[in-house]
């Protein structure tokens, strides 16, 4: 029996065209390139057309509650993107950019997989043009910015150092830095303070980044973090600190979307990247209106599952926008329906129409939340070659039960054509003319009634309690006027409910809100429901064990 290649093989045997080629097909001339070597390149934003926008079709790819490792929605994107092309469609995925953090950690590179990948594969996933580390060098000047002041006697803001909010990141998985003290060894060294590090993709940079449609839009937003308060109460905003114009000239080239190619040579952009849990989720604004002037089909996805990533999909980046999404695609696998059915770890690659029975509650649930915004999903099945015959009929019994259609897809194997069915459902989706988006809720209701709503819409809790810290913050949200602004829910991706631990379709519980952040510049605030991790860590043996380089240059060991 032969073993299928690595998704690192696939990529790299894979021909690769010149990026201006692929230019080229899109109507793109060599003129409005900014190359990054010969397979990727910088799109300036004057090519988005806002008529073009209205006119061509939105498609979002969304998922179930996920297992640690993922059901596969960036390589169901691709491969969507790839089968609407195979149709004879004028197809584009626009994505997420990966973090290097997840890259060496568990869950691996984030470029798609099998025959279904965007490449160059070991370039997007180490590095790729230089985003995120603009997006980590601009949070960490505001840091240095904010610690100088504390530290200047003559020109200081009378900043309070307990009220602080704003930390330094690092795109790496490092808990040690999670917690740590700075300024130690003296005078000429700081203030002594408590301070700590984020995850780059958790940065508030990377969420203003996604949410800015030029550059005085990012100015704007940039000026408006807060950072914290003085001893007098007063509060304190980024440009206070007068470091704006620098932040964003760091910035400048990442705010530009970038073009990069499929395995099968069809365009996809790829720009942004804030993880789903604690931040929207989502691509840039700009690439994914940049994706809709070049093409007829957008193809893009939302991390985790349906209750993150397409509830912010929707509420804020879609409402923000002014973006009408037409068709969602809601990816599950088998392996996933029996985790939540209660199979151990050792046995979900193995066969159980009982336990994929018992996980069904949990996709219906997603089905059920995502008609609640107008739209009828199409259920995409990422096939397994573990997956059995009855298992696939009773999801898509399911599915019909729910008035939706479950497809199997077959894009990790066999490329575009394996997603030809799924593109042909997702086309008879948009052209039905059935799906009418709407949001969940109005960003004017108080800040109360929004969280109710998606806690007991969309999760399926009972009610909301809030910590006496989480009510104090509430006091300080409308004191500053936020109030107006709609809400980032961060809470665990493992469960429809702020418990890990409650697997399926979670049933009578409350959510509590422990605390809130502000994210002001980016345009939302944060609830915190339990504790959520900002900085992970690497696991016992971290994929980064396995990455080399030979003598010839070549990567090896990524997946």
């Amino acid at each position: 029996m032969s073993t299928f290649p690595s998704d690192l093989d696939i990529a790299q045997c894979a021909p690769i065209r010149h990026i201006k080629e692929i230019a080229a097909s899109i109507g793109i001339s060599n003129d409005d390139l900014e190359y990054y070597g010969k397979y990727k390149a910088k799109l300036p934003h004057k090519l988005i057309n806002e008529e073009l926008v209205q006119q061509h079709h939105l498609v979002l790819v969304t998922a179930i509650t996920p297992t640690p490792y993922g059901e596969g929605k960036t390589t169901m994107s691709v491969g969507l993107a790839d089968g609407l092309n195979k149709i004879g469609k004028r197809a584009m995925a626009v994505l997420r950019e990966p973090s290097l953090g997840p890259v060496f950690g568990i869950k691996g590179g984030a470029a798609g997989g099998g025959y279904a990948q965007v490449i160059p594969m070991e370039d997007i996933n180490l590095h790729f043009t230089g985003d995120f580390s603009a997006v980590e060098k601009a949070n960490n000047l505001l840091a240095a910015l904010i610690d100088n002041n504390l530290q200047n006697k003559k020109h200081t803001l009378n900043l309070d150092p307990r009220t602080l909010v704003w930390k330094r990141v690092m795109d790496m998985n490092d808990r040690a830095l999670r917690h740590i003290i700075i300024g130690l060894g003296g005078s000429n060294n700081g203030i002594p303070r408590e301070d700590g590090f984020n995850i780059t993709p958790a940065s508030e940079i990377m969420a203003i980044l996604c949410m800015s449609r030029s550059i005085e839009d990012l100015k704007e937003r940039l000026g408006n973090i807060f950072i914290g308060k003085t001893f007098d109460g007063k509060a304190i905003f980024a440009r206070d600190l007068k470091g704006v114009g620098a932040m964003a000239a760091l910035l400048k080239d990442a705010l530009k979307p970038n073009l990069i190619q499929t395995l099968e040579g069809n365009p996809a952009i790829m720009h942004g990247g804030p993880f789903a849990s604690i931040a929207q989720g989502t691509n840039t604004i700009v690439a994914t209106k940049m994706g809709l002037t070049l093409a007829d089909y957008v193809v893009t996805e939302a991390g985790f599952a349906a209750d993150l990533g397409a509830e912010k999909f929707f509420d804020i980046k879609c409402v923000a926008a002014g973006l009408k999404p037409e068709a969602v695609v809601l990816v599950t696998t088998i392996k996933a329906l029996r985790h939540h059915g209660g199979a151990k770890k050792d046995s979900l690659q193995q066969p159980n129409e009982e336990l994929v029975a018992k996980g069904l509650p949990n996709m219906m649930k997603h089905i059920e939340n995502i008609k609640k915004f107008g739209i009828k999903p199409v259920v995409c099945i990422n096939a397994f070659p573990t997956d059995g015959e009855g298992e696939v009929k009773l999801v898509q019994g399911c599915a019909a039960s729910l008035g939706t259609k479950a497809v199997v897809c077959r894009a990790f194997a066999e490329g575009g054509a394996g997603a030809a069915e799924l593109a042909e459902a997702v086309v008879a989706s948009v052209e039905s003319g059935q799906n009418q988006f709407k949001p969940l809720y109005h960003w004017d209701q108080t800040v109360e009634e929004k969280i109710r709503t998606i806690a007991t819409e969309i999760y399926g809790a009972n009610g909301v309690e809030y910590s006496v810290k989480a009510r104090a913050n509430l006091k300080t949200i409308y004191e500053l006027g936020f109030d107006k602004m709609p809400v980032c829910m961060a809470k665990t991706p493992k469960s429809l409910s702020d418990d890990e631990r409650k697997l399926g379709r979670p049933e009578n519980f409350i959510v509590t809100v422990r605390e809130f952040e502000f994210a002001s510049g980016a345009g939302f605030i944060i609830p915190i429901l339990g504790e959520m991790m900002r900085m992970p860590g690497l696991p016992a043996e971290p994929a980064a064990e396995q990455i080399d380089i030979t003598a010839e240059g070549k990567i090896v060991g990524l997946f």
